[in-house]
């Protein structure tokens, strides 16, 4: 069942890049690469990795970041770049199970929120939907879970307003 949180800022590190759906393994490998720069700074991920969807170009590609949570503000380096998270509402969902299911429930989680009467931070251009913050984070540890049957995942979207 979605509900609606508080988040506060988040400092991060990512990579970015403008692929389509079936280059996404092109972003998705690179999270173990934001994971060796951090460690190689003797810096620990402050939580699980995540993808942010920052801008979707119709249904086909989009510019996405790989993502890793850290303790306080980092200098990026080469693809690495350091961001920060807005703070504010989010609409959450976690998913228990394969994240193919995540289409599914992220089209939930939008009729949810249209349901709601909730609107959110996104603004739409020629060149495709622009979100504040739209993520999918990652909560199990695949060299700890290889089944992806068991993976759980949170959808966490900003909220216009909050």
């Amino acid at each position: 069942m979605p509900k609606i949180e508080e988040r506060g800022e988040q400092p991060y590190a990512g990579i970015r890049r403008t692929i389509t759906w079936r280059e996404f393994p092109l972003i998705a490998d690179r999270i173990p690469e934001l994971i060796g720069w951090l460690a190689a700074r003797g810096l620990r991920p402050a939580g699980a990795p995540f993808f942010r969807y920052v801008t979707l170009q119709g249904e086909d590609s989009g510019l996405v970041e790989a993502g890793v949570p850290v303790e306080g503000p980092v200098d990026g380096e080469g693809d690495v770049f350091a961001g920060t998270l807005p703070a504010g509402r989010y609409a959450t969902v976690t998913h228990a199970g394969h994240p193919d299911g995540l289409f599914q429930v992220t089209t939930d989680l939008l009729g949810w929120a249209a349901d709601q009467g909730l609107t959110w931070d996104m603004s739409e251009s020629e060149d495709g939907e622009h979100w504040a913050c739209r993520l999918e984070i990652y909560r199990t540890d695949p060299a700890v879970q290889p089944d992806l049957g068991q993976w759980e995942t949170e959808l966490a979207f900003k909220l216009a307003g909050g």
